[in-house]
This record gives structure tokens, sequence and C-alpha cells, in this order.
């Protein structure tokens, strides 16, 4: 992270003038022309995959907000926008270009749900003719840049690691960074007014603090004081989530920080189940199952835990697959003092195990398991993994660099594996102490089985997809579960055990030694679909299941001005 900058020079400012608007393939080249000549895009994907997004209503009951927190939500909302014109212009570039290339309105919502021409939960295949490979730096730096040229230049260029800057050529070729705050200017500083507006409407003042920190770190990049403040925030029932934050998008290094936001509403009543778990994390710490050099850093227990209606998404957050549960701040060192806030997006997972879970689990779960499957499970295992983030170990044994500068690309893969992984363990843990009192671990285990089919049709380009597929097959491999004839499967409980203990040490030993070929091997070896998999996969196709959801939302929806 870097601090306030201050004006560039002439040089950088012709280096900014030469590379705005952003980068583009041929393919965007095209899509960019004058409308007068403008292409008109066929799809060429399958047609059934128009179909596999469910649509969601986001609302809920905003009853107890006053006229001023009414007010301060749709301004929240208008902020949120931004970020997603932002995360357009990151994943793609001109987003009106490439959508009036598109006459059929069908097209047009999946373009726009995909957030450009590729399709997110297929391994970023791209569905439009004239389309090129998606970047696998998407348009944080130059197209034509290598690995190679960016390790060799990086020592010579400024904020090159950055979370928050856009790798460009200068006029000379070479490579450098622009600040996002420089690079957006423009979205940023009307983002940053909004939440300076928002916050004189704020009931709560920490929270009015926070949406001030925030709208600074906008426009100087120091994201770490609002992080703070974030933390410092318990009681406000409006909640917003805004910025450059998940670095999925960057799939070159992972190195980039994409722009999201979620508006939420808190729910008191389901929040109050939720606060007695974050006290027993450093006791999980301590009881790993690996040796005491991987779990030596203990998290915060200054967490929290709580849930939410979400009323909006945007930008990063809303790109084909949705999230339904958050755990920030992602900075390392506000982690080690603090800990993280874990927030559980309740309607949307509701929504989800209705939709989707449920309908799976008549497809290919055991029959006689089929009763273990519930919305309390689910919602605990996708909780324990939000906490799960918390555990383990943030930096390398050898203290040379952060976990995730050591893998680089695999970072978020690796990271949302280990997650998963350790909460499981920690729900058997937790139900062992008595502390969790709702439902058996073959609730669990059974609901985290079917969930698996539910993430692996998330595609490769996914970090939580690799992440189940080298799961799934691991699992396979220790005997966690079985496969009758008919393609039913049926989790083994002892054997399951031992597998979560297993690659819970692997994950957790791999991120401590910043082991990149070690990784690299496992997501080569384990992060693909074998044919079996997808021929119970394509069963979920032809039963209609859909694969995610997508939302209806915004201030109209909620009845606000």
């Amino acid at each position: 992270m870097f601090k306030k900058l201050p004006l560039v020079t002439i040089v950088a400012s012709a280096m900014l003038a030469a590379c705005q608007p952003q980068q583009q393939t041929e393919a965007q080249t095209t899509a960019n022309a004058s409308s007068t000549t403008q292409p008109q895009y066929q799809y060429i994907g399958e047609q059934s995959r128009l179909d596999i997004y469910h649509p969601v209503t986001l609302t809920s009951d905003l009853s107890q907000l006053s006229d001023n927190q009414h007010k301060m939500l749709a301004l929240l909302i208008d902020a949120a926008k931004v970020m997603d014109d932002l995360y357009w212009k990151q994943a793609w570039g001109d987003k009106n270009a490439l959508l009036d290339g598109i006459t059929d309105e069908k097209i047009r919502q999946f373009t726009d749900v995909n957030y450009g021409p590729w399709d997110r939960l297929a391994g970023d295949a791209p569905f439009l003719s004239g389309i090129a490979e998606k970047p696998l730096g998407a348009e944080f730096y130059p197209h034509d840049m290598t690995k190679a040229e960016y390790e060799a230049q990086s020592p010579h260029f400024t904020y090159k690691d950055s979370l928050y800057s856009v790798v460009v050529r200068d006029k000379d070729g070479k490579l450098n960074a622009v600040p996002y705050s420089e690079y957006y200017a423009a979205d940023l500083n009307k983002a940053a007014g909004l939440l300076r507006q928002a916050a004189e409407l704020a009931d709560n003042q920490e929270f009015a603090s926070y949406l001030r920190l925030r709208a600074d770190a906008l426009l100087s990049n120091d994201y770490q004081p609002s992080d703070f403040a974030w933390m410092d925030m318990k009681t406000n029932p409006i909640e917003l989530v805004l910025g450059p934050i998940e670095t999925y998008e960057d799939q070159l290094f992972g190195y980039k920080a994409a722009f999201e936001a979620y508006v939420l509403i808190k729910d008191l009543s389901w929040s109050e189940r939720l606060a007695k778990y974050a006290q027993y994390l450093p006791e999980l710490q301590r009881g790993l199952p690996v040796p005491a050099e991987y779990k030596q850093e203990m998290p915060g227990t200054d967490a929290d835990l709580n849930a939410y209606d979400v009323v909006y998404y945007a930008g990063h957050s809303n790109a084909g697959g949705k999230t339904i549960a958050i755990n920030l701040p992602n900075d390392e060192q506000v982690q080690l003092e603090k800990g993280t806030r874990r927030l559980q997006l309740k309607n949307a997972m509701k929504a989800k195990f209705d939709s989707i879970l449920l309908p799976i689990a008549d497809v290919l779960i055991s029959p006689e398991q089929r009763d273990h499957i519930t919305f309390d499970a689910f919602f605990a295992n996708t909780m324990f993994h939000e906490v799960a983030h918390g555990l383990g170990i943030k930096n390398t044994l050898d203290g040379s660099s952060t976990v995730r500068e050591a893998l680089k690309e695999h970072a978020s893969a690796l990271e949302e594996g280990k997650a998963d992984i350790l909460g499981l363990y920690m729900v058997q843990q937790l139900l062992e102490k008595g502390a969790i009192t709702e439902g058996t671990l073959e609730d669990y285990y059974v609901t985290f089985m079917a969930g698996i089919f539910r993430s692996v049709r998330f595609g490769a380009s996914s970090a939580h997809g690799k992440a189940n597929m080298v799961r799934f097959n691991f699992f396979e491999e220790h005997g966690a579960f079985s496969r009758d004839e008919n393609g039913l499967y049926k989790v083994d409980m002892a054997k399951m055990a031992e597998a979560i203990d297993a690659l819970s040490a692997k994950i957790l030993m791999l991120q401590g030694d910043g082991d990149y070929a070690g990784v690299d091997k496992l997501v080569a070896e384990k992060g693909l679909i074998k044919p079996e998999l997808q021929a119970d996969l394509d069963k979920l196709s032809a039963a209609n299941i859909p694969v995610d959801i997508t939302f209806v939302q915004g201030k109209e929806v909620l009845g606000l001005k």
C-alpha cells in the first residue's frame, strides 16, 4: 500500500494520456469503433448457458430505518454503481461499446452478468464472435507484456506490486505503474463525494468516520486507516463494503485488486446467534493439525460474526458466481492486530440453498443421506469458511514475504481451499466442545459434499472452483466418499475426517513454506474435472438446475428515491 502521491511528472502525464482509455485487444478495438461501424456480435456459446442464472430479487425490511438512513442508503447504492463502472474498465474496457454491439437482449444480459464476453463459469471461454481469449492480467497490465518481462523490469519501476496500480508502458515502451487514484481519478472523485454526503446523514458516528476515511482512501490509495475503522464499527444497522478489494481478477500474478461493493442491512437476531464463535479462534489455531511453526501467528480476538440481508452487489462481487459470505479486510497487518469481520449474506445464501443446493442433492446425493442436507449446515459451513481465513499463517516461515506474494496467481485458489477445509475442521471441533448445538456432524459433512458439486460448476477460472476441484479429487483418493453404479454419492464419515486433517496439513504447510512449485503441481494434478465427474455435472444441466443466481436490485426495488 502507498500513501497519497504528489502530482505525476510530465513524463507520467504523457504516459497516462497514452494509456487511457485502457489498453485494448484487437477485439476490443473493434468493439470501441464508432456507432456507424459498430459490429453486431453473434453468440457462439451453447444456448443453454444463457439460462444458468436464477433471478433473485434483493430486498430487506427497511421499516426500522430513519428518513436520513433511507437517504444515506440511496447514496451508498449510487457509490456502489461507480464501483460497478470501474470494474467493467478493469475486466474489459468500454462497457457501452461492447453492449451496443449486441442486438439480442438475452445475450446482452448474459454479457452484463459476466462483465464482458467471457463466460466466467465456463473457464472464461469467449461466447461472442470475434473475441479473443481473455487476457490473464485483465486490464491491469499491457496485453503484450510477458511474465518474464515484468519480473525483469519490475525492480526498476515504482509501485510495481501495489494492489492499487495499473501497469502501463511509457512513451519509450518501458513498464511503469500508475496509482488507481490517478488512473481512475474522475470516477473515484465521484464515489468519494457520494460517501462524504452519506457520512453527513449517518446517525452512527463510527460509520460516519468509516465513510469519510474510505472516501479519503479512494483518493490516496492508503486503505489501511479505513480498514482499521471498519474493524471498530460494530453497531450500525447499515453496512458498506466498497473499494478495490479482491485480487481474483488478476490471474497473471494475483497482485491487483478489483473494484466492488456490497450494500447490506444487518439481521440483528441472526447476528446474536453467531457472536459466540469468534472467542474460539485462538484455541482453534493452537489445535491445527500441523507442526507448531505453521501456526505461530495468533489471529486477533477482536473479530466478529454477523448476518445481513444484502440489497446491492456491484463490480467484482456481482460478476459470474455470487459471493454469499465476506471475510475482510485482506490487509495482513490489520488481520494480525484486529482479526477480521465475517459477514454472512443470509438472503443470498438462502436463495442458493433453495434454488440450487437442494435440487443438486436430489440428483447426486444418495437418498439415505439427503435428510442431512440442511440450511443450518449450509449456513454454518459457509460461515466457518470465512472464519477459517483467519486461521493458519499469513507470512512465509522464512520471513521473506507474505503467503500471497510467494504463491502469486495460485494464492487465491489455495487460500479458498484452506478456508473450506479448515471450516470443516472448525465445525468438527466446535461440535465436540458443545459450542455448536444445531445438527450432527453428518449434516455438515453431507451438506458440504453437495456444496462441492455446486461450487465445482463455477469452472476452472474461479479460485473457488479450482479449490473445490482439488478438494474433490483429494477426497476421492482418500475414500472420503463413494459413488454407486447410479452415480449417487455417499459420505464415509471416518474417512472424511481423516481426509480433512490430511488436506488441512498439506495446504497449511504449502502456504507456510511459500512453496509455489508445490502449489503449481497440486493445482495441475488435482485442479481438474475428470470425465466421470463431468458426466455427473452434466446431469445437473440436463435437469435445468441453475449454476448460480443473478439479481434484480437497486433503489427502485427498495422503494428509495
